[in-house]
């Protein structure tokens, strides 16, 4: 019997060639990643030796690309993203604006036609989903006020890259195609604009209530294999009937899934079951970035590569940068943000793709977007790196000039003597805040949100936009006269002990009550005896056992 084995074939070349490669970067102190794009090139047909199944490969990154999101839906909810709207929707449309306008600029002065310079432009435009994650989830970074704005902005970007798709074709014969069809265009932009409604509505009214019951059912079962079939198999399916269905990415339809399957208890122990499947095929993205890239495009045409590079990791940088501050966000976010967005990736080869089929785009201006993405995927994390001693020198500066980082001065002197100091006035920290005011207790709040703060000051009470683990931070709010310390949110442990060490430096008397993120955080930090330590599962457990306590004393 002969057996078709091209599938296995490309996946053991890719993961095995991928793992030397990787480990040899990292042995040069390089990104792995960069060893994964170039196990992909070797891989490639513009390379000698065995050539793996390209079309494969691609199917096997679209997994990945969808565990991946999926994932970050289940750490981030629509709170998260609405929280940061302000900034991330008009951000990520003026970004998309300049970028393109950028690459049209570039195109049309190397003598390309206006269509084939509008979509390179649009090509350049938008970042890759699976690099900007990598980055975020690297750095501890991705449930920070500065990873929800990048992910926001994403989204944004990834909703108007689906509408672009659908228009492209339609106005192809307007900008020159070979290959364009006539189409009637408000039928196509309203039908368009229906289906993502649809889709949104779908899943914010019926998945928001659907998933987390399924999951729940399943958990019910006792078998870790059901829970995560459960958990893939929703990823899986929600993202290919969204792409089928509503005409969304698979990326963009796994969020959601992910987002809504965030109000269950068990969206943590799905997302920890889930992480050894994301990570592997993650890697086959970037390996399957590479296999699609010809590198004579560095002899050929090296200097377009330098132009496209600087669009994609100057350009699209410095408007985010001077995006996010025009928003009043402090230069810490804003180089963040920016550096999280210099780079392309999957949505920009669709685009160039379909401006190939339709005659607009030719092979070699396709060659040049894959150069970019392949260039500022491996230098991102270079990016990241070089902007740390920046933010670093000019954090506390940016800090000191934020008019918001700094209590008013009309605050009463005596509600900032013998205060609580609340960090984060998120779903916990506002049910905290809102109980201390109907009690009469006077608060400072901590929250990295620009827009809570201003609301919170607007119904006069006393907030500080930063980020607690920074003394300026804490002296701001007064923490030397505070009585007590309650972290609501839930930062990284590291930046957990540092701010807690600086407020104990300040004020030595200080009580500190925190919440832990998981069963393991909160044994660890009890050991330390830094507080009075809270964790969400323990205080549910407690909160039955009252209840049933209660209920059965009534009967006795």
């Amino acid at each position: 019997m002969t057996h078709g084995v091209d599938l296995l074939t490309t996946i053991a070349a890719a993961l095995g060639l991928a793992l030397v490669m990787g480990l040899a970067a990292s042995r040069l102190r390089l990104s792995p990643l960069v060893g994964y794009l170039i196990a992909g090139m070797m891989l490639g047909p513009a390379t000698p030796g065995f050539v793996a199944d390209v079309a494969l490969a691609d199917q096997l990154a679209e997994i990945g690309i969808i565990l991946l999101m999926f994932g970050v839906g289940l750490h981030l909810s629509l709170d998260d993203l609405l929280s940061v709207r302000r900034v991330a929707a008009p951000g990520a449309l003026a970004q998309m604006a300049i970028a393109t306008a950028l690459g049209v600029g570039l195109a049309t002065a190397w003598g390309w036609s206006f269509g084939s310079a509008l979509v390179l432009g649009l090509s350049l435009s938008c970042a890759s989903t699976v690099v900007l994650l990598r980055a975020l989830e690297e750095r501890g970074e991705l449930e920070t006020i500065d990873g929800r704005i990048a992910v926001g902005w994403l989204v944004v970007e990834d909703l108007a890259t689906v509408l672009l798709l659908v228009l492209l074709p339609v106005f192809a014969e307007m900008l020159g195609a070979t290959n364009g069809a006539e189409v009637d265009l408000w039928p196509v932009i309203g039908m368009t604009l229906a289906k993502v409604v649809a889709f949104l509505v779908l899943m914010l009214v019926i998945g928001r209530r659907l998933f987390p019951r399924l999951l729940f059912w399943v958990a019910g079962s006792q078998s870790r294999e059901l829970f995560t079939l459960c958990v893939v198999a929703t990823a899986i399916g929600v993202a290919y009937a969204s792409a089928k269905l509503f005409d969304v990415s698979f990326a963009l339809g796994a969020f959601f899934a992910g987002m809504m399957m965030r109000e269950s208890e068990f969206s943590h122990r799905a997302a920890d079951q889930t992480l050894p499947l994301r990570d592997a095929f993650s890697v086959l993205f970037f390996v399957s970035v590479g296999m699609a890239f010809d590198p004579r495009a560095f002899i050929d045409e090296p200097f377009r590569v330098l132009g496209v590079l600087g669009i994609v990791m100057i350009g699209k940088t410095i408007a985010a940068i001077g995006l996010t501050l025009l928003f009043r966000y402090p230069l810490n976010t804003a180089l963040t943000v920016g550096a999280s967005l210099a780079q392309i990736g999957e949505f920009s080869f669709i685009l160039a793709g379909l401006g190939v089929s339709l005659g607009l785009l030719s092979p070699e201006g396709r060659n040049l977007v894959l150069a970019g993405a392949l260039v500022s995927i491996a230098l991102n994390s270079l990016l990241f790196e070089a902007i740390e001693p920046l933010r670093a020198r000019l954090g506390a500066r940016a800090l000191r000039a934020d008019p918001l980082a700094e209590l008013p001065a009309s605050i009463d002197d005596a509600r900032l003597e013998g205060q609580i100091v609340l960090v984060g006035y998120g779903r916990v920290g506002g049910r905290i805040g809102e109980a201390l005011l109907e009690w009469g207790v006077p608060f400072v709040v901590i929250e990295q949100n620009r827009e809570l703060v201003e609301a919170l000051r607007a119904r006069d009470i006393p907030a500080v936009c930063g980020d607690a683990s920074e003394p300026a931070s804490l002296v701001q709010a007064h923490i030397a006269q505070a009585s007590e310390l309650i972290v609501a949110a839930t930062p990284d442990s590291c930046d957990l002990r540092k701010m807690i060490d600086a407020a104990r430096r300040a004020n030595p008397l200080l009580r500190v009550a925190l919440r832990a993120r998981d069963e393991a955080e909160a044994e660890l930090l009890e050991g330390e005896k830094i507080g009075r330590v809270f964790m969400p599962e323990r205080e549910l457990a407690l909160g039955i056992l009252n209840y049933l306590h209660e209920r059965f004393d009534k009967k006795a």
